[in-house]
């Protein structure tokens, strides 16, 4: 996959001489991407919308026809139309858009086993990220963490007829595509009934996005899987809630305060803040179903910043925030190489007891993409000690891990420290103690942005709260 990026890439700056910027490119190659895929697979496309009418023409003949294949498929009908909405071509040159074709064409893409056209894609963006563009850390999340998060829940349709996975910030539809290639490798072989088989397609998977283009992709990687799944384009957190709710919940809310001014006017929240993140697993609350299930991908400031203890508070008292996974550093690198990240994991309808933390990160090597790369063996003892109950109530103890990295802490001391989880730890930084191996720059300067907008956050509750009438001595602001 590294040398099919590394080609497209290549192409990718030679087309921004001819006015096609790094997003529209992407956009270009998805849709060629999906027809070419769709042939190889035999899904039928409307006549002459096929990869052979595009691979057979060149010149202006090519161009022409391009543009009245994608107004084709927008007309259409269902999940199609909705994967080619507003499609247009953005090539001037036709020999570019024929060079293209040729890339592509070179490449049996079905015959690689991985989810390739969202690889390709990803891939794309990780250049764009490395090289400075901004924007692309809201599509992607590593593979390797999705797919651990999904066999940690086990999202299992055939457990009764309405069983729905939704994924309110799905991006590019990672967490979707592997939950479903996760439930078919429990098939063994893939078979499943008919009636299941339906259910699968038109009634299981959902999501939404806020940004069309990976929402585009989304629904065309799971077409591609043989699925029509609902995915709205729409802001979760900031629309009324659609009340559906679903018996599993996998999603990482995107990064940053980007857009958050302003509180969500929402009856279901019951915590008013302008955090993202917290906003988010908010929503995940709501659109659970009694005793459903839900695993969140968050930022270290979700776990101290301002109103995070409100939050948890109300979160601990509602479900069962059994499991907290601490990520290694730098595991979202290179879109976000300093930002420290977690996955809560949690049931509704069952009140906190007990929060099991995994700490995968102190003493762990900084992770970076070339010399320490993310591997299958950094969350390896970490699904052991979570167990084989996708609930978290598997049988757990101290010593499932060798490196006393697991730990069970009573909702008691939850409390003490006002509901902010940041504060339940055990290890000792070794880095701490010596000077080369003090944190990255970047790391550094992520912790101190982190503090900064706890501070203005803090400021900024105390300045509603004088607004709406409080005595100056009755205000009291975090430390």
């Amino acid at each position: 996959m590294t040398d099919v990026v590394q080609k497209l890439w290549g192409f990718c700056n030679t087309l921004r001489h001819d006015g096609i910027d790094y997003g529209d490119y992407i956009e270009q190659l998805t849709y060629l991407l999906f027809i070419k895929m769709a042939d190889e697979r035999g899904i039928k496309l409307p006549d002459d919308c096929n990869w052979p009418s595009l691979d057979n023409r060149s010149g202006t003949d090519l161009s022409e026809h391009y543009i009245e294949v994608l107004r084709r498929l927008t007309k259409e009908r269902g999940l199609l139309g909705a994967i080619f909405v507003d499609a247009q071509s953005r090539f001037t040159n036709p020999v570019n858009l024929k060079r293209l074709v040729g890339l592509i064409d070179e490449t049996e893409w079905t015959a690689l086993n991985i989810d390739v056209k969202a690889a390709a894609f990803e891939g794309l963006l990780e250049k764009a990220a490395s090289e400075g563009k901004k924007g692309a850390g809201q599509y992607f999340t590593p593979r390797l963490i999705i797919e651990s998060i999904v066999r940690c829940i086990q999202p299992d349709p055939r457990v009764h007829k309405d069983f729905t996975i939704c994924d309110p910030a799905c991006g590019t539809g990672g967490f979707l595509v592997a939950a479903y290639e996760w439930f078919m490798e429990q098939t063994k072989d893939g078979a499943v009934d008919r009636a299941l088989g339906k259910r699968l397609r038109t009634a299981t998977y959902f999501g939404a996005d806020l940004v069309p283009r990976p929402r585009r992709l989304a629904l065309m990687n799971l077409y591609l899987h043989g699925l029509e799944p609902v995915i709205a384009l729409k802001d979760s957190i900031y629309e009324a809630f659609d009340g559906r709710r679903h018996d599993v919940v996998v999603t990482n809310p995107p990064f940053g305060t980007r857009g958050a001014n302003q509180a969500p006017e929402r009856e279901d929240f019951v915590i008013a803040t302008s955090n993202k993140q917290l906003n988010f697993i908010q929503h995940v609350m709501t659109t659970l179903k009694p005793g459903g299930r839900a695993a969140v991908v968050v930022p270290d400031n979700c776990l101290f910043a301002d109103q995070a203890g409100d939050v948890f508070k109300d979160l601990t008292s509602q479900c069962d925030l059994h499991t907290v996974l601490r990520l290694p550093n730098g595991a979202f690198s290179p879109y976000s190489p300093g930002t420290k990240t977690n996955v809560i994991f949690f049931r509704k309808d069952v009140p906190t007891e007990h929060v099991w933390i995994y700490d995968a990160r102190t003493n762990v090597p900084r992770i970076t993409k070339k010399d320490r790369p993310l591997t299958p063996e950094h969350f390896a003892e970490f699904e052991r000690c979570f167990g084989d109950d996708p609930n978290g109530r598997a049988k757990r103890d101290r010593t499932d891990s060798n490196e006393d990295r697991w730990r069970n802490f009573h909702l008691t001391e939850v409390e003490e420290r006002d509901f902010k989880i940041d504060g339940l730890k055990w290890l000792r930084d070794e880095s701490v103690d010596d000077a080369e191996e003090l944190p990255e720059p970047e790391e550094l300067a992520t912790d101190a942005i982190a503090e900064l907008e706890g501070a203005i956050g803090d400021l900024n509750s105390v300045l509603v709260a004088l607004e709406n009438g409080a005595a100056p001595g009755d205000v009291e602001a975090a430390p």
